[in-house]
């Protein structure tokens, strides 16, 4: 009854990890919830200020497909102030969250025989999102020894005539890494030469620590033309439900993702856009304090999980998430079950520890998984307690 298409996706695990946690709190069971990839502070106010008014305006009706030209002229401000990087309305477009972007992008960009390099550990979405544009995700292994670093050789080895793209997020989600400015340079010359697709999500780029994003577009006009980025108001604002990303790069895929947004979706929320406004023009103070704060957690987080015998984790410079190594649990016993994958463990520690995280093998890295600290210090410190347990009770 269902398309070969429907048939072959299945539902977002993070997302699916948070029902099931919501779910079980609904039965008054206390959970300690690693799985939110969301910031846990308000919108603020002065954001949600300009959405109020916006509706007492009776700004509530269609706008342009692409977004309105104020909030296009914000985006064009930001990457210019931040950045370094001139863009024209024409090379900007205001989707229905940072998702929505990635998707028309890959529907634009991508069809049936093209090869779309992405580096693993990876945001779940990507795979999907590609081969729903009938392209073939190829895997590039990262490891963390190497600082999930993508180096020249390593990238050469995957590179074949097919080779459209290569999506790079940094600092990443699940990991939190970035790529090193001399790496991220040998990328972009590569793409240059090969004539590939540098898909740049930069939507942490305002989450990081002790580190200044920079831009793969920023590096060299000749990257820049070849650069789609990526990025929206959702994590660096604490916007997530408001569904607003913007994407820039060059005029002719612009067009075409507007094209495709036209037929889909139409324009993004009108009441969002004027919010996404008020975000990015108005005081950055917040960003400062959300940062400083996930920063305390993150370092408390990293600690108390290395504490764990037998247990790794990368210090992440960015974003809001630990990916720590739990190999040394895979094939041990817990009671009747051998926990023989990140999967099970997940399963034993929201079942019997009542904690939730999402199993690194969605994420193309098996025994590793990934906990979100955009939550309360005590919920942090209640799950760490919580999977110390769980790992010291298997043998």
């Amino acid at each position: 009854m269902l398309s070969a298409r429907a048939a072959s996706l299945k539902p977002s695990p993070t997302l699916a990890i948070s029902a099931k946690e919501k779910a079980l709190k609904a039965q008054g069971i206390d959970i300690a919830g690693f799985g939110a990839g969301e910031p846990d502070f308000d919108t603020p106010a002065h954001i949600k200020e300009a959405a109020i008014k916006a509706i007492n305006d009776n700004f509530t009706r269609y706008t342009p497909v692409t977004g309105i030209d104020p909030l296009k002229d914000a985006i064009i401000d930001k990457f210019s102030r931040d950045n370094g990087l001139a863009y024209k309305r024409e090379e900007i477009i205001v989707s229905c969250g940072g998702k929505h972007g990635l998707y028309n992008l890959f529907q634009a960009l991508f069809q049936e025989g093209d090869e779309v390099i992405v580096p693993a550990p990876f945001w779940v979405s990507y795979p999907p999102m590609i081969e729903l544009a009938n392209a073939k995700p190829v895997i590039l292994e990262t490891r963390e020894e190497d600082d999930y670093q993508i180096t020249p050789d390593l990238l050469k080895r995957y590179l074949t005539p097919r080779t459209k793209a290569i999506v790079l997020n940094y600092p990443s989600n699940p990991v939190g890494s970035v790529f090193y400015r001399e790496n991220l340079e040998a990328i972009g010359k590569l793409a240059v030469e090969k004539g590939f697709y540098l898909i740049s999500d930069e939507i942490y780029e305002k989450l990081v620590y002790d580190y200044k994003h920079v831009s793969i577009a920023s590096m060299d006009p000749a990257f820049k033309e070849r650069t789609i980025i990526c990025h929206g108001v959702s994590k660096t604002y604490a916007m997530t439900g408001w569904r607003i990303g913007y994407s820039a790069g060059p005029a002719p895929i612009i067009k075409a993702m507007g094209n495709i947004q036209s037929q889909s979706t139409s324009n993004p929320t009108s009441v969002s856009q004027m919010a996404a406004l008020a975000a990015l023009s108005g005081n950055q103070d917040f960003i400062g304090t959300m940062v400083a704060e996930f920063k305390k957690r993150k370092d408390f987080l990293v600690k108390s999980l290395r504490s764990i015998e037998g247990v790794t984790c990368y210090d992440p410079r960015g974003a809001f998430y630990v990916f720590p190594n739990l190999n040394v649990v895979v094939g041990k016993k817990y009671k009747d079950r051998i926990v023989d994958s990140s999967t099970t463990l997940t399963e034993i520690l929201l079942d019997d520890f009542h904690t939730a995280v999402v199993p690194g093998v969605e994420f193309g890295k098996e025994g590793y998984l990934r906990l979100s600290f955009a939550t309360s210090m005590d919920v942090i410190e209640k799950g760490v307690e919580r999977i110390a347990k769980a790992v010291a009770s298997m043998s």
